[in-house]
């Protein structure tokens, strides 16, 4: 049975913030708690991160009003692995965000009832090391992406798996992705789509400068290792497109399979392969 509900909404979008309001409206009137994100406040902050942490461990539910970028930041909050989450697409593409606002309703008074699936979607962790020391570290849902300035020239990227060398992609960046992040940027550089509940992981190198050079699918049991082997020239890091990271020449990305997941919850109304003609647009001419 589902008792709390967490409301992500996509924020300076008036038509989310509405939805967010009805639906707590409709929530309230069938004694189901709501929070919003607003209420998250302290993640991540000195002295206050248990505020948002603790509200989420105590959620059954969450719902995200917007698009795939609303639902990828949702996938980063820590303590909510396990909490389903259910994405309503008020946005553009909408690979992960799902269902449509008229769906909902519908679908909530099932969800309510305990009378829905999940299906679990795998996280990468990328550790950032500079001067042996721990940089930084983040989770994501669909990728990590080492790109180079707008300005830099090729840059080199010494890549291992697992220890063993790999080789040392000369490109304009390259594309570490779930399989949840294959119709993302990877599959825009030419990386295969693969379907979300697999276990594997994706590197899709970005304009190489060896026409050879190719995407490749290994398994989630590897660990990845990148080397930024360039001399001064910008580069970055980013995960999921939202959080980023500049890095320099010498500094390490490792990438392994995160011991987080996230659950989605699967529509009633159409598979994978029905969501990937109509957002890809298969068939049409």
């Amino acid at each position: 049975m589902i008792k709390s509900v967490l409301i992500i909404a996509k924020r300076n979008q008036a038509e989310a913030l509405e939805a967010s309001r009805k639906l707590a409206e409709w929530l309230n009137a069938r004694g189901v708690e709501c929070a919003s994100d607003h209420d998250l406040k302290g993640i991540g902050e000195p002295g206050e991160k248990g505020v948002g942490e603790s509200l989420i461990c105590r959620i059954d539910l969450v719902v995200v009003l917007g698009g795939d970028g609303t639902l990828l930041s949702a996938a980063r909050l820590p303590g909510n692995d396990a909490t389903p989450i259910l994405g309503v697409n008020l946005g553009g593409l909408g690979f992960l965000t799902a269902f449509s606002l008229e769906e909902l309703y519908p679908v909530l008074d099932k969800i309510i009832a305990g009378n829905y699936e999940t299906e679990q979607r795998m996280m990468l962790t990328s550790t950032i090391i500079r001067n042996h020391g721990l940089l930084a570290e983040y989770s994501v849902l669909n990728d990590v992406v080492i790109t180079k300035a707008a300005i830099a020239r090729i840059v080199d990227l010494e890549t291992s798996i697992d220890d063993h060398y790999l080789t040392t992609f000369k490109a304009d960046g390259l594309i570490i992705s779930t399989p949840t992040g294959s119709t993302a940027y990877s599959m825009a550089a030419g990386g295969p789509i693969v379907f979300p509940s697999l276990r594997g992981i994706i590197v899709t190198p970005i304009c190489p400068h060896t026409l050879t050079n190719r995407p490749i699918l290994l398994p989630d049991s590897v660990e990845i290792t990148v080397i930024i082997r360039s001399g001064n020239e910008g580069m970055f890091l980013s995960f999921d497109g939202q959080v980023g990271q500049s890095l320099g020449s010498g500094d390490m990305v490792k990438i392994r399979k995160s011991k987080y997941v996230i659950n989605l919850v699967k529509s009633p109304f159409k598979d994978y392969f029905e969501v990937l003609r109509t957002k890809l647009r298969w068939g049409e001419r």
